[in-house]
């Protein structure tokens, strides 16, 4: 499989503009024969400020259903997170929400679970209640997580339960962690012995209600099951291309059998 991140200046609050870069991306991806695009976390809006979550719905919800046409019209699979409706949600706050379309149609959906307090996300945004489901797209069994979510191992067991091949993970990680985002993806490539692909994106911005300045890399990066990293962004605007060699990863886990020797019997909860 040829996956890519495609990474970009998400600008908050502008719609229009990110739609654009992303119909432009998710073109360029199908000319070069790529079959799976992950966009940066909450790529149609960044994180705008809230006086009421509705506020940013009806627009995102429209940059949504767009791309999921451009995922039917261009056959492809596509992977971001945007503004979604929580009904009877505390404070009526919306969710972080992933979603990957295939060809048109919902293959996963996830509510991100953590909620990052130095920038204020638990007043802006309803907290996930369950961890990602694992399905299967186009032969490859896929799940995800967002952003925060990858510091927090124990959110991926399902995934590992279930014996997912490609993790993606959809961000705005700051550069001065940036060291820590390319270690957690590359921890979680080897304790898997999966892929895994997490996009990030470029520019500065303000983040949150906090108004906290932060500067993104543009380091979005393919980890291999054996840790080595396949593509790696170098901070500019674009995709960043990896192939995927399937049969190489389900080797090295019929090699070296770590879940077969699992001893859950001796593990706390």
């Amino acid at each position: 499989m040829r996956i890519a991140a495609l990474q970009f200046d998400v600008r908050r609050g502008d719609v229009p503009a990110n739609l654009a870069r992303v119909e432009a991306g998710l073109r360029a991806a199908a000319v070069e024969g790529v079959e799976l695009v992950a966009l940066p976390e909450m790529w149609p809006t960044s994180f705008v400020e809230l006086e009421d979550g509705a506020d940013w719905l009806a627009p995102t919800e429209a940059a949504v259903a767009r791309v999921r046409a451009l995922s039917r019209e261009l056959d492809l699979v596509v992977c971001g997170s945007a503004f979604a409706r929580a009904p009877g949600a505390e404070r009526n706050l919306p969710l972080n929400h992933l979603t990957v379309f295939d060809g048109g149609e919902i293959a996963l959906e996830y509510d991100k679970v953590h909620l990052f307090t130095p920038t204020g996300e638990r007043e802006a945004f309803s907290a996930g209640g369950a961890p990602p489901a694992t399905v299967a797209v186009r032969g490859v069994k896929v799940s995800g997580a967002v952003c925060y979510d990858l510091r927090f191992p124990q959110l991926f067991s399902a995934p590992w339960i279930d014996e997912a091949e490609l993790l993606v993970v959809t961000a705005q990680w700051p550069a001065p962690r940036a060291a820590q985002w390319r270690a957690l993806l590359t921890g979680r490539a080897v304790e898997h012995q999966a892929f895994v692909l997490g996009a990030n994106r470029t520019g500065v911005d303000l983040a949150g209600r906090r108004r906290m300045e932060l500067a993104f890399p543009g380091n979005s990066l393919c980890v291999g099951p054996d840790g080595l990293p396949l593509a790696e962004g170098a901070g500019k605007e674009g995709l960043v291309v990896a192939e995927l060699d399937l049969e190489a990863a389900r080797r090295l886990r019929r090699e070296i059998p770590v879940r077969r020797d699992r001893r859950p019997d001796c593990y706390r909860p």
